[in-house]
């Protein structure tokens, strides 16, 4: 079985999706501002709030007051990130985690409780901010920090009034947590885990968003922490959260069950006996883009786990809000609606359907994206779809085959993947696709003609080309688009020709050199200019060169004629010959006494053809055309198709032609091109009807 192209970057977005990083502030956002002033100023102002925090650990009323706002101050200074270091070289980390717990009660503090939950917030909410630097995380952790941020959130016993705090210490954990496995599982031992399910069901829902998102961190790629989540029954809540009404909320949700099925064929299976398949299709359709977004890639997820979750996801009607997907303006949902097309296309059944439903556009277009992840996601898709017949005509149709030619691909594996697709396509192209496509290329619009003609060019095998381009009017339709006043038309039929060549396994007639003609009399180098046994002299240039009557005679026609017939040469003993240089009748000369010459330049060569031509010397001729084949350029190819067509050299006029097809891009640029162009239409028509009909 063919392999699969890999699937590029499928899951280096898995990682960034639950980690939000910035610690949420949400409604209640302090407003305590940071003194303006220079880098000095600011360090020691730091170092005020820590000194503040580190003498009013105490249930006065004046203490808590002071302690919040210098916990709340270190935060909005901390929110520059090029501050952090500062905050925690000033010795903070150890004050804030100290605040993260209820100060040492004394007579009469209990009945007060000042600032209750307060510090603790600012405190979980500054050291949420220090923990987006990783060097910090384990920082924080060691100074005991977590087991207080965990009994922070099981506050929720004492009502709303603990509802901020709950959420500061659930994204505190997020960012503690972020990237760092090794504190996502302190936390599950510090008893984190339970509780945050718990808190799922708070009758907050900014405090179910923070215990998602906590959740969703702490469940990614790391295998104790999803059973334990799975444990406490996490998945009922989650799956209604789907359904929520708050966007925020269902987008937090789908995030942790992505996360808990990630490279876990066994949790998708529990996640999918759990139903949460048709919430997550539904939330496709979400006025929530980011929503849409986890929703496509956990869709692509579940696809991959087998043959009848792709199936059950099509049934449940996944397909029509994917490809609608497919048109957001939002990067990162087409991207992964394009990924989870992409894996419910290796379903053969599935593959038509997507395709019926007006999938293939869309995805061809997305091709064209700078974005190498999403051009992967859309070939990898369109890989999947070319592996239907069924497709095969839709494909060509919408100029599918042109697109994946011309794509200008960004890695490796991209334009790997779309070279098999289009193998993909090539091999499907016999039987009822060729003669469907052949129908379309009688009986369509002309457009959609000229496509089917175009990718024909390219995927038919060689054993169809007479009766795609001879027998049938592909050959036409092309010549058509190169002689269209349109230039990108113009271009498409000369690659086309060009690629219909290649592809018919006829060899340029100039790829080698030919082969020396077998003589009648072949008598040497030796003899060449030997006055020795010579019966003929001819005057060059004012010079004489002894040749032999009955080498020239068996060499050429011409000089048979000479000799033999009623010309006044027959009998000659000096015959002089005009309008020749002397060292191209040398060469000449030495080609009919040794079979081969080495003929210097191309300048001499155009001149030796001449001669060759005059003297009907056709092994010369083909030589002389092999040398100048070797020098045709951008700039001289409509000289040298003057020069074929004045001496009638075929293989060097074929291989302008192929010359013309080839570098048509370039050659396009100059302005004489067109009527060039024009003048070898009937030439490049002999020759495809030549080359394809030559097995007959």
């Amino acid at each position: 079985m063919e392999q699969q192209p890999e699937n590029v970057d499928d899951g280096s977005f898995l990682e960034r999706k639950g980690q939000n990083r910035k610690v949420r502030e949400g409604d209640d956002r302090e407003t305590s501002a940071v003194a303006a002033g220079g880098g000095h100023a600011l360090l020691k102002m730091i170092a005020a709030q820590v000194e503040t925090l580190n003498s009013t650990f105490s249930w006065k009323e004046s203490d808590r007051l002071v302690a919040k706002r210098a916990a709340v101050i270190l935060a909005e200074i901390a929110k520059n990130e090029d501050f952090v270091d500062a905050i925690v070289e000033e010795g903070a980390v150890p004050v804030l985690v100290k605040h993260l717990q209820a100060p040492p009660y004394s007579d009469g503090d209990e009945a007060q409780k000042s600032f209750e939950h307060e510090v603790e917030k600012g405190s979980a909410f500054a050291l949420g901010y220090l923990a987006i630097k990783p060097e910090h995380q384990k920082l924080i952790v060691d100074n005991g920090a977590l087991p207080h941020l965990v009994n922070l959130l099981k506050r929720n016993k004492d009502g709303h009034s603990s509802r901020s705090v709950i959420r500061r210490a659930a994204d505190a954990i997020i960012s503690l947590a972020h990237e760092n496995n090794n504190i996502k599982s302190l936390v599950r031992l510090e008893g984190g885990i339970p509780v945050l399910v718990e808190l799922l069901e708070f009758d907050d829902p900014k405090v179910q968003r923070s215990a998602a998102g906590a959740l969703r961190t702490l469940a990614f790629r790391n295998d104790d922490n999803k059973n334990q989540i799975i444990d406490c029954n996490a998945l009922p809540t989650l799956i209604l959260m789907l359904g929520s009404e708050d966007a925020a909320i269902h987008y937090e949700a789908v995030g942790v069950i992505g996360n808990l099925v990630h490279s876990s064929v066994n949790m998708k299976k529990k996640v999918l006996d759990a139903g949460a398949l048709q919430p997550v299709i539904g939330l496709l359709s979400s006025c929530c883009s980011e929503s849409q977004r986890e929703a496509a890639l956990l869709l692509g997820q579940f696809a991959s786990a087998d043959s009848d979750c792709k199936a059950h996801i099509v049934q449940r009607g996944a397909v029509c809000p994917l490809i609608e997907m497919l048109q957001s303006p939002e990067v990162k949902v087409k991207e992964m609606s394009a990924f989870a097309l992409g894996r419910l296309a290796q379903d053969y059944h599935n593959q038509a359907g997507i395709a019926h439903r007006g999938g293939l556009e869309p995805l061809l277009k997305l091709l064209d994206s700078k974005n190498r992840s999403l051009q992967h996601n859309a070939a990898f898709a369109l890989y999947g779809l070319a592996d239907n017949e069924d497709n095969v005509s839709d494909f060509i149709r919408v100029g599918g085959v042109q697109k994946l030619q011309d794509g200008k691909f960004i890695v490796q594996a991209t334009k790997d993947c779309v070279s098999k697709t289009l193998k993909r396509l090539e091999e499907k192209i016999h039987g009822r696709v060729l003669s469907h496509l052949l129908y379309l290329m009688r009986v369509s619009d002309k457009p959609i003609q000229e496509q089917v003609a175009l990718a024909l060019a390219l995927l038919c095998s060689p054993e169809d080309q007479r009766t795609v381009f001879v027998d049938g009017n592909g050959l036409e339709l092309l010549l058509g688009l190169l002689g269209s006043t349109d230039t990108k038309q113009r271009l498409d039929g000369a690659v086309a020709l060009y690629k219909l060549a290649i592809k018919s396994m006829a060899p340029s007639p100039v790829d080698t050199a030919p082969p020396s003609p077998t003589q009648i009399i072949y008598l040497g180098e030796q003899y060449v200019n030997n006055a020795t046994l010579s019966d003929v002299t001819f005057i060059v240039e004012g010079r004489t060169f002894y040749a032999h009557r009955i080498c020239l005679l068996a060499s050429s026609d011409a000089f048979r004629a000479m000799f033999d017939g009623g010309y006044r040469e027959k009998d000659a003993r000096d015959i002089e010959i005009p309008n020749i240089q002397w060292e191209v009748f040398e060469l000449m000369m030495r080609y009919k006494y040794t079979g081969s010459v080495n003929i210097p330049t191309r300048e001499i060569a155009q001149d030796v053809l001449r001669a060759a031509d005059q003297y009907l010397l056709d092994g010369l001729k083909r030589l002389c055309e092999y040398v100048i084949c070797q020098d045709i350029t951008v700039e001289n190819v409509g000289s040298m198709y003057d020069i074929s067509e004045a001496f009638n050299a075929m293989s060097l006029r074929q291989t302008c032609i192929l010359f013309i097809l080839e570098h048509f891009e370039n050659l396009s640029l100059k302005p004489e091109t067109n009527q060039l162009v024009q003048r070898t239409i009937p030439e490049i028509r002999s020759y495809f009807c030549r080359v394809l009909t030559k097995s007959d």
